[in-house]
């Protein structure tokens, strides 16, 4: 008769199991495995017992959630066997016959994540976290490459693209991850969310399906219907919080999170959303990246369609469209961000969409009554399949809807102006592997006029793609060109390009305009602006209108996106045809420099000396810089103030101490803020040596 082992304590062998699965940066003090791999830990017997072969049994049981079950796969029973079987939960003694027993135990590559208690027999008991695992191929989130796990899975930083379609730069993210107390923080995400407060069975059962997760965090990174991390504000008041430009990371937002019994934090807006969901999914397993989308469409009524009535002044009124219908309050977004992760699709029962899934934590529409958005295959968009979950058609309409500008004149005349390609346009991510910028439109669409797009066009039901007539041939043509510099505080000229292509003199009317504008499409105050009321263009002649643009009329205006929309309306009087152009302009930041002082290794003390010239015609006041870096700076903001005021043309300059805790290749995220000059920003990729 087979005889029960008498376990009088157990070894996690924590740094052994936690660096084979590559979860030791977490720390070694717990153990932390992924399902579908095997991990060994010791049992130590009472005196006088020891473990014998075929004599010697052991029960294992598995249990995670507060109502285990067989049935929702929330309780594993499991007996020893003569191999470790890694498709199902399954235990083998590794070690010959004696007091110590090396104990190999396996997850199922299907098991729900999550926190769980391993009872080992009648005599012991232990505590260890289950995360998915895509290093394993029986595993939903499995990933080949090792260059894409090392990006999507183990890089702490990042790089997350913001600013416009035609000039753009790589805002450093620090996504920290491993960073101590996040893997809490985000299993506390998954516990706090409604469905698991309502039915907790249900809810930790569905935690081995990825798809599940990525949905629930959808919902939970914003607090619109819970108990959430981040309070979204696209205002300009940020009282009561931080601004949404002062995050650098996604560690301070989690730990404040949780030191606040799950109180939102204040404020968020796209790109740090999509900061923080990718920083959870991360830590769970799921290979995860971020991507911004520039001239993102935000379609409430899925029509395909933003539809805006401006008057002479390009100021948003209240209007009618040409079905007659009341124009709704839809906007274009100058980006947007959201995340992809990676994973099957068993549900949808087409292999062509596992692989990356969009999913987006920005508040925007309810889905399931709820403001989350996805995962839904990005193949399901390209092709227009919009039948696929979750929520195709919204994501959809995010590249490819059409932007529709009803023009209300003065004198009551209105032209209906439709631009049929502008949105959907540079979406990017970071490259693996590196700092450049990797274009994936390619996997959102076809190449414009295409074949392909034709029948996606088709497939979707996008009438107002596939009744799109041809453009027009020889006439007007309206561009607007802009400056190689435009530095914020300087002051500089943007043109507007009017050109005849026809064989007879024409005669026009041009405004030409600016307003300062938010990344969300809002306008704000005109800092310039031009009415020609007589054009007169030859056969074949060309002008070219100069707008300057003066520092002291835009930069009290100016938001902290740095945006100003240009817009360009020409009107032919001969036929009264119309012409509008429109271009958003970005004002760069001065530059940090940032250099390292002493030799980079791990537990040694390093100072950052940081420096920034004033580029405004004013002094700066209150100046103060601040790092940030995953296993550099311990997961806090490290400041250090100036204690004098910057005058125009001079260097403010800082030097802040920091002790790296790991070796490798680390991004030391830098910020400097000031009364007149907030949130320029910059990073110094740092090789640590052991």
């Amino acid at each position: 008769m087979a005889r029960e082992l008498d376990i009088e304590r157990v070894s996690l062998e924590c740094e052994f199991n936690n660096l084979d699965h590559r979860t030791d940066l977490n720390g070694v003090d717990r153990l932390i495995v992924r399902r579908g791999q095997a991990f060994s830990i010791s049992l130590y017997l009472r005196p006088g017992t020891s473990y014998e072969p075929g004599t010697s049994a052991l029960t294992c049981v598995a249990e995670t959630g507060p109502q285990p079950s067989e049935e929702y796969g929330t309780r594993a029973v499991f007996g020893l066997s003569l191999n470790i079987d890694t498709s199902c939960w399954s235990a083998a003694v590794t070690s010959p016959p004696g007091d110590m027993v090396a104990l190999s135990l396996c997850a199922s590559p299907q098991a729900p994540i999550g926190r769980y208690t391993l009872r080992l027999g009648s005599s012991a008991e232990v505590k260890l976290i289950l995360l998915y695992n895509p290093w394993c191929s029986g595993d939903d989130v499995y990933m080949e490459r090792k260059e894409d796990l090392e990006e999507y899975i183990l890089a702490q930083d990042g790089l997350i693209y913001r600013g416009d379609r035609k000039f753009f730069w790589g805002s450093p993210w620090s996504y920290g991850q491993f960073e101590s107390g996040i893997l809490d923080a985000c299993l506390r995400i998954l516990d706090m969310n409604p469905k698991c407060l309502r039915n907790p069975g249900k809810d930790h059962s569905g935690r081995r399906n990825p798809v599940y997760v990525c949905r629930v965090l959808s919902a939970m990174v914003n607090c619109d219907d819970d108990h959430g991390v981040l309070r979204g504000n696209w205002s300009n008041d940020f009282s009561g919080g931080e601004s949404p430009m002062f995050w650098r990371g996604s560690v301070d937002i989690l730990r404040r999170w949780t030191s606040s019994s799950c109180a939102p934090v204040k404020y968020g807006q796209c790109w740090v959303f999509a900061a923080v969901a990718c920083t959870v999914a991360r830590a769970l397993g799921i290979p995860c990246r971020v991507v911004t989308n520039f001239e993102s469409a935000h379609d409430s009524n899925a029509d395909l369609l933003i539809e805006c009535c401006l008057n002479e002044k390009f100021e948003r009124i209240s209007g009618v469209n040409d079905r007659g219908e009341r124009v709704r309050t839809e906007s274009s977004w100058n980006y947007h961000c959201w995340v992809e992760g990676w994973m099957t699709r068993p549900d949808l029962k087409n292999p062509d969409f596992n692989g990356w899934q969009a999913f987006d934590a920005t508040p925007q529409e309810r889905s399931d009554r709820v403001y989350c958005c996805g995962p839904v295959p990005v193949r399901a968009i390209k092709e227009g399949m919009l039948t696929a979950k979750y929520d195709a058609p919204y994501v959809y309409a995010e590249v490819n809807a059409d932007l529709v500008f009803y023009l209300q004149k003065d004198d009551g005349f209105k032209k209906k102006i439709i631009n049929s390609t502008m949105v959907g346009q540079k979406i990017s991510t970071k490259r693996v592997g590196s700092d450049q910028r990797e274009d994936i439109t390619h996997l959102y669409k076809y190449p414009e006029g295409s074949v392909e797009e034709r029948e996606a066009f088709k497939r979707a039901g996008h009438q107002n793609k596939l009744l799109k007539e041809p453009e027009q041939g020889a006439g007007l043509k309206l561009s607007i060109k802009v400056s190689e510099n435009m530095e914020k505080g300087c002051d500089f000229d943007v043109f507007a390009l009017v050109s005849n292509e026809t064989d007879s003199e024409k005669e026009c009317r041009l405004l030409f305009l600016s307003r300062v504008v938010s990344y969300t499409g809002v306008l704000g105050e005109n800092c310039g602006f031009k009415d020609l009321l007589k054009v007169v263009l030859p056969p074949g002649g060309e002008r070219k209108v100069p707008l300057k643009l003066n520092y002291s009329k835009y930069g009290p205006e100016l938001t902290q996106d740095n945006l100003i929309r240009l817009a360009a309306l020409l009107q032919d009087y001969t036929t009264g045809n119309v012409y509008l152009t429109m271009r958003t302009i970005v004002l760069t930041n001065p530059e940090i420099r940032v250099r390292i002082l002493g030799e980079p290794k791990e537990n040694r003390k390093l100072a950052a000396e940081i420096s920034l010239k004033n580029p405004l015609p004013q002094p700066l006041d209150m100046c103060c810089f601040s790092i940030e870096g995953a296993n550099l700076t311990g997961g806090t903001v490290l400041t250090e103030s100036l204690g004098h005021s910057v005058a125009p043309g001079e260097e403010a300059k800082a030097k802040i101490y920091f002790t790296p805790s790991h070796s490798g290749l680390r991004k030391l995220v830098v910020n400097f803020n000031s009364s007149q000059l907030c949130n320029v920003q910059g990073y110094k990729n740092v090789i640590i040596g052991k």
